[in-house]
């Protein structure tokens, strides 16, 4: 084991389908990838942990796999966390400084922000990000950073992603349990962000759909900050098992032929198109082989697909955001892989639509950079970001000491 372990960073997606874990190392400056673990989820169900032993132990199986290819020890790592039960709030708030102008310092955005999070949530909420959307001072809007101004009044308008303490903290301990220390967590739908947006996206309005095997977290971006979070109970497991039920086959076929034939949009698929299905050798109780139409599978996809879309659409506007999204939908996670989604998508939200996938880091193998990966990708992003701004905060407060106290601070 050559690698310190301090200048690695690790990640931990554990997904309903399959548990990740990601390494990257900093090597001047820049995120190198260093190697990956993949194992099916055991344990789970809907997303979240409903055994911690077998969870835990395909978490071990996938870092100590990681941990071979890195050649370093793996101690900690950041954790995603999604589900139904994230929820994102808006919150306004702000402080007075007196009847005299002041320079806006880093205590003052504290305690704005602080006053702004001061809402009574229900006993069993955390917050899991404090996102500010805007400054304003003195009723001049739009302001992302306002230290160094000058004002009798700050507000911010501040977005709050809140989740269930006690089902995030069933994920930390089944990582620990997994032998990883967690140092962080962050939720899903900005880490996939983190990985396939643009910069001109997040500014015109974008709502990034990360569409799991459960559920489908949302995060919309409007004039470069976060404007709404959400999650829908509808992933790429409810249009398998729509076809399992609708074909009387296996889900492992049915797996298997939604990705190989599937398509949400009946139309598309060609009327006389014939497919075989079942006749499984290795399952004894399973139908004999038969035809079916292609588009009879599409017939069973497309209402799914328009369910997840009119409902997505609905919350979208319930938020208040549905009429700010200039660049459109972003579709990623495994889901999006499901072809004629994007037609649905489109025809639904009258928006434009494109496949997300994750930037790749430097030296990263290609089958990585895939959407079923832009959570555990977008992870190592954010939390690189936010240790080099962390990093220059304490510089920034280091040069201040120095300039009151002299050399010998």
């Amino acid at each position: 084991m050559t690698q310190k372990p301090d200048s690695l960073i690790t990640v931990l997606d554990a997904g309903s389908s399959k548990s990740v874990v990601l390494v990257a190392e900093l090597h001047d400056g820049v995120l190198r990838y260093r190697g990956h673990g993949i194992e099916v989820s055991r344990g789970m169900r809907k997303g979240l942990i409903s055994k911690l032993e077998p969870a835990a132990e395909a978490i071990n199986k996938a870092a100590l796999t990681a941990e071979r290819l890195t050649k370093a020890a793996i101690e900690s790592c950041v954790v995603g966390i999604g589900g139904t039960h994230v929820k994102g709030i808006n919150s306004r708030g702000g402080i007075s400084m007196g009847s005299r102008m002041k320079e806006i310092t880093r205590e003052e955005v504290r305690a704005c922000v602080d006053r702004a999070r001061s809402i009574a949530l229900p006993p069993d909420r955390e917050v899991l990000h404090l996102l500010p959307q805007e400054f304003i001072l003195d009723d001049q809007e739009g302001i992302h950073d306002p230290i160094g101004m000058v004002g009798n009044k700050l507000e911010v308008n501040l977005h709050l992603s809140t989740c269930s303490g006690g089902i995030a903290q069933s994920v930390v301990t089944c990582a620990n349990r997994a032998g990883l220390e967690v140092i962080d967590t962050v939720y899903e739908g900005i880490a996939a962000a983190e990985a396939v947006l643009s910069a001109d996206e997040r500014e015109l309005g974008v709502c990034i759909a990360d569409i799991g095997a459960s559920t489908t977290e949302l995060a919309v971006f409007f004039e470069g900050s976060i404007a709404h979070t959400a999650v829908l109970p509808i992933g790429g497991d409810h249009f398998t098992n729509d076809l399992a039920v609708g074909l009387h086959v296996s889900v492992e076929e049915a797996e298997y032929l939604k990705k190989t034939f599937g398509n949400c949009v009946v139309t598309a698929v060609p009327q006389l198109n014939e497919i075989e299905i079942g006749g499984n050798v290795a399952d004894p109780n399973g139908q004999p082989a038969r035809l079916v139409r292609q588009r009879f599978l599409a017939e069973i996809l497309e209402p799914r697909a328009r369910e997840l879309f009119t409902m997505l659409r609905d919350n979208l506007r319930q938020g208040g955001v549905l009429e700010a999204l200039g660049a459109g939908l972003v579709l990623t996670g495994g889901g999006a892989n499901l072809q004629g989604l994007q037609d649905n998508a489109e025809s639904l939200l009258r928006v434009s639509s494109r496949i997300g996938r994750p930037v790749p880091l430097s030296r990263m193998p290609e089958e990585l950079v895939r959407p079923e990966f832009s959570v555990a990708i977008g992870m190592l992003l954010y939390t690189h970001r936010t240790q080099v701004r962390r990093a220059n905060e304490e510089q920034g407060l280091k040069s201040k000491l120095k300039s009151i106290f002299g050399g010998s601070f």
